[in-house]
C-alpha cells in the first residue's frame, strides 16, 4: 500500500518537470468526479490542496492523484465504510512516517526498536480491518454457497422422475438433463 509522496499534509514536491494538474484533469485521470475529490479532502481522506493557480483554482501534483487512486482501490477492493477506510489511511501514513524515521542514519537501536513496535501496531490495526472484511465475505460466501444447495435440492427434487412435478428430467452435476421416456412415464 506504499503511496509515494502520499502522506495527508505533507508538503507537496516541488518537482520542476511535474505538471500541476486541475482537479478536472485528476477526476478524469482517477476515473472518478471532482464533487468526490472535493468531497474525500473535506472528510480528511485526501489533503486540502493549498497550491491553486491564477484562476484560483486548485492545482494537484502526481503524488496526489496516486494517493487518489489508492484511496479509490482501496474502497472498491475492500467494500468498507469512509470511517473504516479513513481508519486504514490513517494507519498506512503513520507507518509511511514511521519509515522515513527508520531510513535515516542517526536512529540509534532503542528508538529504532519503539518505531517498529508503533510499525506493528499500525499494521495491527490495518490487518484487523482487512481481516473483519474478509471473514464478512466468508460468512457471505457460505451463505450463498448454502442457498445454492438448497436450490440445487429442490431442483433434483422436482426433476427426478419420481418426484412432485414427474417431469422426467435429473439433475446431474450441475445441469438439469432430459431422461429418455419409459413405458411407466406414458
Amino acid at each position: 500500500m506504499s503511496r509515494p509522496g502520499a502522506v495527508a499534509g505533507a508538503p507537496r514536491a516541488e518537482d520542476p518537470e511535474e505538471r500541476p494538474l486541475r482537479i478536472g484533469d485528476v477526476a478524469r485521470m482517477a476515473g472518478t468526479t471532482t464533487r468526490t475529490i472535493r468531497y474525500y479532502e473535506e472528510i480528511g481522506l485526501l489533503a486540502n490542496v493549498p497550491g491553486r493557480n491564477h484562476g484560483g483554482h486548485r492545482l494537484y501534483s502526481e503524488a496526489e492523484v496516486d494517493r487518489l487512486r489508492e484511496v479509490m482501490r482501496l474502497r472498491s477492493l475492500l467494500g468498507v465504510s469512509l470511517d473504516e477506510l479513513k481508519t486504514l489511511l490513517a494507519a498506512e501514513d503513520a507507518r509511511a512516517a514511521v519509515r522515513a524515521q527508520l531510513q535515516r542514519d542517526d536512529v540509534d537501536a532503542t528508538r529504532r526498536r519503539e518505531l517498529l513496535n508503533q510499525a506493528l501496531g499500525h499494521i495491527d490495526r490495518q490487518l484487523e480491518l482487512v481481516t473483519n472484511r474478509s471473514l464478512e465475505l466468508g460468512k457471505l460466501q457460505d451463505e450463498l454457497s448454502e442457498t445454492r444447495r438448497r436450490v440445487k435440492r429442490k431442483l433434483r427434487d422436482l426433476d427426478a422422475p419420481s418426484g412432485p412435478a414427474g417431469t422426467g428430467t435429473e439433475v446431474t452435476g450441475d445441469r438439469p438433463q432430459r431422461v429418455p421416456a419409459t413405458a411407466s412415464d406414458r
